[in-house]
C-alpha cells in the first residue's frame, strides 16, 4: 500500500502548483481523499477533503476559493490544484485515505512559495 505525492516546489507568490497523489495497492474509491499541510513549527492541518464519489468537498478557510481537490477514481489519483498561492501556503504536503478507520498517509511533497 502506497500513496506517493509529486508536483510541489518552488513557485512565486500568486502562482500555482498542481499537486498529485497517486496511490498503489489499494482501490481509491470506497476511500474519502484529504490533503493536509504542516508548515515548520506548526501544527498538521487538514486543507481539502473529497468524498468517495467527489460529489462532496470541504476546503480550510485559509484556502477556499484559491485551492480545488478533485479526484479520479479509474486512475487512483487524487489532486489539489492550487492558485493565487500565498507565502502561508509554505508546507510539506500530504495526502490521506481514509475508510472506516484505516487511514493511509503519503511521504508528503515540498511547497515553497517565495519570490
Amino acid at each position: 500500500v502506497q500513496l506517493v505525492e509529486s508536483g510541489g516546489g518552488l513557485v512565486q507568490p500568486g502562482g500555482s502548483l498542481r499537486l498529485s497523489c497517486a496511490a498503489s495497492g489499494f482501490a481509491v474509491s470506497s476511500y474519502v481523499l484529504s490533503w493536509y499541510r504542516q508548515a515548520p513549527g506548526k501544527e498538521r492541518e487538514l486543507v481539502a477533503g473529497i468524498n468517495s464519489a467527489g460529489g462532496s468537498t470541504n476546503y480550510a478557510d485559509s484556502v477556499k476559493g484559491r485551492f480545488t481537490i478533485s479526484r479520479d477514481n479509474a486512475g487512483n489519483t487524487v489532486y489539489l490544484q492550487m492558485n493565487s498561492l500565498k507565502s502561508e501556503d509554505t508546507a510539506v504536503y500530504y495526502c490521506v485515505a481514509d475508510r472506516r478507520g484505516i487511514r493511509y498517509w503519503g511521504q508528503g511533497t515540498q511547497v515553497t512559495v517565495s519570490s
